[in-house]
Formats: structure tokens, sequence, C-alpha cells
């Protein structure tokens, strides 16, 4: 039985390495060929002949007026509003819904659940519509706005109902204990329910960053201006329809831009992994 039971495991685990290597297989590509001059990315070799490590210096500095680390200033600036605004306002309005009475409570929560089946396609002409009579078009209100009235743009309700349900599973006697000491509703939140629901308040952070920094779609709605551009706006601006299109300088670009996302994934993978296990257990 010991026998057999090794045997599997090492089984299991050439199992998981051979599928962790076709997982990492694409990432090894992109890596080498952002290395490659654009005569070798047509050629089936992994790694070219002679690195380009010139195309990392040149894909920096390539667009006309701006090098890259302006756009990252951009993306770094709106994804830290949005990213702050929807961790509060998504708090804010899962405290309401987990803990306080008040009229019409389930009818509203159902409507906001009815939001996540409700396609973003659907929305978009009347949101720009709204926006563009606010003048916001070509300004960063439509991200940081919608963020700070309850992460409406990207995954708001998706946040609410996941907070929502660790709030639930606190005990409502920590709060009745609390009301005995003189604290007010708002207390409670900030004093009680804030360090509690800190892993879940993380794992928000860190899906509303992650999806926020690779938004394309929105950036490419409501930004006109070249100096207001985002890091994947600024990406494909390396395509162009009249030239040869630098792939090197493009795909190391591509690469520089997920820095920041591997960063925060990594420095908060623990409150990350705690706030999603503990969510599914208790919710």
């Amino acid at each position: 039985m010991i026998r057999n039971s090794t045997k599997w495991n090492w089984l299991v685990h050439l199992f998981l390495i051979v599928i962790g290597l076709l997982m990492f297989y694409p990432v090894l590509w992109w890596i080498g060929a952002s290395l490659k001059s654009n005569a070798e990315m047509s050629l089936p070799s992994l790694f070219p002949k002679e690195f380009m490590w010139s195309n990392y210096s040149k894909g920096w500095v390539a667009l006309p007026r701006y090098t890259f680390t302006y756009f990252y200033m951009n993306s770094l600036k709106l994804n830290i509003a949005t990213t702050v605004f929807t961790v509060i306002s998504c708090s804010l309005a899962a405290y309401g819904f987990g803990r306080l009475d008040f009229k019409f409570k389930k009818v509203w929560f159902s409507l906001l659940l009815l939001t996540l089946m409700l396609p973003s396609q659907v929305t978009l002409i009347p949101q720009y519509s709204m926006f563009h009579s606010f003048k916001w078009v070509n300004t960063y209100l439509p991200f940081i706005v919608p963020s700070a009235l309850g992460g409406a743009t990207l995954g708001g309700a998706f946040f609410i109902f996941l907070l929502v349900q660790f709030i639930k599973s606190i005990p409502r006697e920590m709060d009745e204990s609390a009301r005995i000491d003189g604290c007010s509703s708002f207390g409670i939140y900030w004093r009680i329910i804030v360090p509690l629901t800190k892993p879940s308040l993380v794992t928000v952070m860190i899906f509303s960053f992650l999806w926020h920094w690779e938004d394309y779609f929105g950036p490419m709605i409501y930004l006109n201006s070249v100096d207001k551009f985002t890091i994947p706006l600024a990406i494909r601006m390396f395509v162009d329809a009249h030239s040869a299109t630098a792939w090197g300088q493009l795909l190391a670009m591509s690469l520089l831009s997920i820095v920041p996302q591997i960063i925060i994934f990594f420095s908060a993978q623990r409150q990350f992994v705690e706030g999603i296990a503990t969510t599914g257990l208790k919710g």
C-alpha cells in the first residue's frame, strides 16, 4: 500500500510538472520573441540566434514625443485612484447590505446581483452619452467617479457580493458589544468590519488593480489624447497599417507592462489566497 501510494504521488507530481511546463511555454515564447528581430519572428526557434536586447531600450522610446515612463505614470495614477475608491465604496456598500436594516434591502440586493448578468455592451452607449453630456470624455472621470460609487465600471457588483458573504460570517455579537460601548454604525465598520475583512479587501484590491491595469476597451472609448493614454493604448500604437511593425519592441513593452501586476500579486499573495479561501468556507 505504501509503495502504491508513493508511486501514485510521483505520477501526480509528474503530471502536474508536465502541465505546468505546457502552460509556461507561451510565456517562454513571449520572452524569446521579445528578443528577436522582425526577420526571425516567423522562425520556429524558441530563442533567437542573436539576442536583441535593444528591443527593450528602443521600444521604451519608440513612440514620438513620449516615452513609456509617461504611459506608466498615467496607468499608475489612474489605477491607484480607481483601486482605492473601489475598495472604499464596495466595502461601505457591502457593510450596508451585510449589517444594516433598511427598506427594500432584499430588492436592492437582488437588483445588484442582476447587474452581474448584464453584459457591459448593453450599458456602453447610455454610459457614453451620459459622460459626454457631463463633458467627461477625454478625462479620467469616467473611470474614477464610478469607482467611488460602488466600483460600477469593472466588477463592482462582484466585489460587493464577495464582501457581503464575508461580512455575514462575522458574529453580530461583536456589533452589539461595540454599540453597548457607544460605538456608532460607522465606528463598527471602521473598527471591527474593516480589520476582520482585510483578506477579502486585499482580494478586491488585487482584482480591481489587475482588471483596470489591463483594460483596453474603456480607455479606447473615453480617451482621445495621447498624453492621457494608458499602457494598453500605448502598446496598440506600435501596430501601424502603413509601416512595418517592430514586433520585437512591441512584445518587449507588453512584457514590461505586466511587471506591476506580478509585483502586486506576489506581494499580497498570502492575503489573496486567505481571502478567497475564507470567503468560500464562511460564505
